[in-house]
C-alpha cells in the first residue's frame, strides 16, 4: 500500500533509542516529521534518564502502557501507576525513572534536533524490545 507504514513498537522502537517517529528519521521514510515524535520505551526498574532536559521548548504526553513510572519536574513528581494514566507538560525541563518494569508512550512536539543525551558510552540506550514470551 502507498503511503501506509505498519510495524510493532517494540521491534521497531529497538532500532532508534524507542523512537518510531520524528525528524530524525531518513527523509523518504513515512515516519520522518518536523512536527511530532513518538517513542516507545520499555525500561527496567531503576532505569533513570541520565540528566534533565535543560531549557526544553517542546510539548509532550506521556502515557503509561503497564508499569510504575515517575516523571520529575522542578516542582515536583508526578507518579503513573494504572495502565492509561498520563501526564501532559509544556516547556518544563524534567527527568524520569521506571520504579517497576514499564512500558510508556510519549508524544513529543515539535519534533526538534539538540535533545539527545550522549553519555561517555554513545548515546542513553535503546529500550529493549519486550519479551516475546
Amino acid at each position: 500500500m502507498k503511503n501506509v507504514y505498519t510495524g510493532k513498537a517494540g521491534p521497531d522502537a529497538a532500532t532508534d533509542h524507542g523512537w518510531l517517529l520524528g525528524h530524525f528519521k531518513p527523509e523518504d521514510d513515512l515516519r520522518h516529521s518536523a512536527e511530532v515524535e513518538i517513542k516507545w520505551g520499555v525500561h527496567r526498574r531503576g532505569d533513570r534518564r541520565a540528566e534533565w532536559t535543560t531549557d526544553d521548548k517542546r510539548t509532550a504526553l506521556l502515557v503509561l502502557i503497564s508499569g510504575r513510572f515517575v516523571l520529575e519536574f522542578p516542582d515536583g513528581d508526578v507518579e503513573l501507576a494504572e495502565q492509561g494514566d498520563y501526564v501532559l507538560w509544556h516547556q518544563v525541563d524534567h527527568s524520569w525513572r521506571a520504579e517497576e518494569e514499564s512500558t510508556v508512550m510519549t508524544v513529543r512536539w515539535p519534533s526538534v534536533p539538540g535533545h539527545k543525551i550522549v553519555t561517555p558510552d554513545g548515546p542513553e540506550p535503546a529500550p529493549r524490545s519486550p519479551d516475546p514470551r
